[in-house]
């Protein structure tokens, strides 16, 4: 490696060269070694030693000692003075296997019917250990069950204080709702005083429970209302958003990025019995309708800027909790599904004969903060009925389809239903990644502004992982510069600048979770490389290889921009009028709740 100190270490007595400051752990598995661990993540940066699980021997002149992989430095230990790593040692094994059994003793095991069965690192770690069950017996620690929030299930019965989840809310959203209670025996993770997540700012982003090893935390699963909805008798319809095609085949054993899944997914839907089977790509390039047309507006003078994407729900509660001040610079479009789900109330039901209430929306979303969104009073804009009745995530869509005894591989290509909604454009594909609404609505406003479509199509320069992407853009004679965020962590310092009168972008897109959607709570869980050993990278490339299946899509379509959707143009001919209009701001818009408190009904 390049401008890398490297060092001799010894495992297992054979010499490998590594570079220095690698830790135990990643020194052995970049020497092919797997050791087994709960509470390392993301190549270490969130790990806290807690779990004991990666414990290795390092021998010396004076005898060996156990030490946690995870955290001891490799430099601490080169082999000309006479250090060895031994994973194997009867010591090493020992205490490993100890440290899984002694998990065990405190945990629930309700397997059968967890949320991680088939996914549980707890249980990987067990049989990689050889730890038996009922090896230590005893008191345990009182359990909650929190499942007041709209989003996400606490169960401390499966925790296994591992502490990831508290690293995560921290890394990514900055605000530390999770932390450890108690101490000694009594000992539990959840938010301050041990509240419920419904009476804390919580994001309901789901990040915690994509790193949650157990059942610890879940997403509050919906598809009984699905079930019960089809049994009742009512016209169920189904949409699914476009971070969902690019992840939903994983839950069927391929690899990351390897399936374009949108092709078997339409085909499962429709073998559910969904009456009809929509994609909400339609439901984003409305989005970008509505959007684009009111920052033209703010640019004419017509309200503030710089005018924030509102299409992220966890973004929404975030600014709800801490930002409210803001609200008059955040977008009043409804996020792309409420939007479809109020067009399929009013424009299709009209069209197919039927009552509002007969229909039932069914959102299949890669997030867990849509399910709170879903039940705002102000997304309710048909009767005083919900847009979308039900949310499931990717994971969620992934149970049903098992369920029903459907072989994914076995699934023909088949396309969504084609009737009012059923075009899409590439704009609206690329909606799931950090970037995309942005880079969709500047295609759409560069032809607003001046009659003519974006040269290349392609807007690069919002494009990418990094944690604050900026651009400038002149267009039309006006220069327009805008950015793009992911994660609140990384929002906060835009905001703060909005707040203080420094911001100097017309257009700012704000994701919640990092990366946008293809990284959203409700997604198929990743599992650590350290475990796998399949893919070194995975925790640097899997919100790359998802992004690719989006951009893909977007490149292989033949209408790339949302205005020039052809389902769209008659929508607005036959039904709305032109963007922005009385009945578009009745069905496509929304408001904001000032210094909102916790998850209780809206009052505002």
């Amino acid at each position: 490696m390049e401008n890398v100190e490297m060092i001799d270490i010894k495992i297992e007595g054979k010499i490998y060269s590594v570079p220095k400051n690698l830790t135990v752990l990643e020194a052995a598995r970049l020497c092919g070694y797997n050791i087994p661990t709960l509470c390392y993540w993301n190549h270490g940066k969130n790990s806290l030693a807690s779990c004991r699980v990666c414990l290795v021997e390092i021998a010396t002149a004076r005898g060996g000692r156990l030490f946690a992989s995870c955290v001891y430095p490799v430099a601490d230990c080169p082999a000309d003075k006479g250090f060895e790593i031994k994973i194997s040692s009867p010591m090493a094994v020992k205490a490993r296997r100890a440290s899984v059994e002694l998990l065990l003793s405190n945990h629930s095991k309700d397997c059968q019917t967890c949320v991680k069965n088939g996914h549980c690192e707890l249980l990987h770690v067990a049989s990689v250990t050889g730890a038996r069950d009922n090896v230590f017996e005893g008191e345990r620690t009182a359990t909650t069950y929190d499942e007041c929030a709209p989003g996400i299930i606490r169960d401390t019965s499966k925790c296994i204080l591992c502490g990831r989840c508290i690293e995560r809310c921290k890394e990514a959203q900055g605000i530390g709702i999770l932390g450890f209670e108690k101490r000694g025996f009594n000992t539990i993770v959840g938010p301050a005083q041990n509240a419920s997540f419904a009476k804390v700012p919580c994001l309901q982003c789901g990040q915690c429970i994509n790193v949650c090893p157990t059942g610890a935390l879940a997403e509050h699963r919906e598809i009984d209302l699905v079930d019960k909805a089809m049994a009742e008798g009512k016209y169920v319809v189904v949409q699914t958003a476009p971070a969902v095609r690019a992840a939903i085949a994983e839950e069927f054993g391929h690899k990351i990025g390897e399936q374009n899944g949108t092709g078997r997914m339409v085909a499962a839907l429709h073998r559910l019995g969904f009456y009809r089977v929509y994609d909400t790509n339609f439901g984003a390039d409305l989005t970008i309708m509505e959007e684009a047309t009111e920052l033209l507006h703010r640019i004419k003078g017509e309200g503030v800027l710089p005018q924030i994407t509102s299409c992220s729900p966890g973004w929404i509660n975030y600014m709800e909790f801490f930002y409210s001040d803001l609200i008059p610079n955040v977008s009043t479009c409804k996020s792309p599904h409420e939007m479809e789900g109020a067009i399929i109330k009013s424009y299709m039901a009209k069209a197919h004969g039927l009552k509002p209430e007969d229909i039932f929306v069914v959102s299949i979303m890669p997030c867990t903060a849509k399910k709170y969104e879903a039940d705002r009073k102000q997304n309710a804009a048909v009767n005083g009925l919900p847009d979308v009745d039900a949310v499931l995530t990717t994971r969620e869509l992934a149970v049903m389809i098992k369920r029903a005894g459907i072989l994914w591989d076995a699934l023909p290509e088949e396309e969504f239903d084609q009737d009012l909604l059923g075009q899409y454009t590439g704009a609206g594909a690329i909606f799931g990644v950090t970037g995309g609404v942005m880079e969709a609505a500047l295609r759409t406003a560069y032809h607003a502004l001046t009659g003519e479509e974006y040269g290349p199509i392609e807007f690069h320069e919002v494009r990418g992982l990094e944690a604050v992407k900026e651009a400038s853009f002149n267009i039309a004679g006006k220069e327009i510069k805008v950015a793009v965020t992911s994660g609140m962590k990384n929002a906060k310092a835009l905001l703060d600048d909005i707040r203080a009168g420094k911001s100097e972008y017309a257009f700012i897109e704000i994701m919640c979770c990092p990366g946008g959607c293809i990284n959203g709570g409700g997604q198929p869980f990743v599992k650590p490389s350290i475990q796998t050993n399949e893919d070194p990278d995975i925790l640097d490339t899997y919100r790359q290889k998802r992004a690719k299946v989006l951009y893909d899509i977007d490149k292989g379509l033949p209408v790339r921009q949302s205005h020039n959707n052809p389902d769209i143009i008659k929508l607005y001919k036959d039904f709305l009028g032109e963007p922005c209009s009385e009945l578009a701001e009745e069905l496509l818009h929304t408001t904001y709740v000032k210094d909102r408190p916790c998850y209780i009904k809206d009052e505002d």
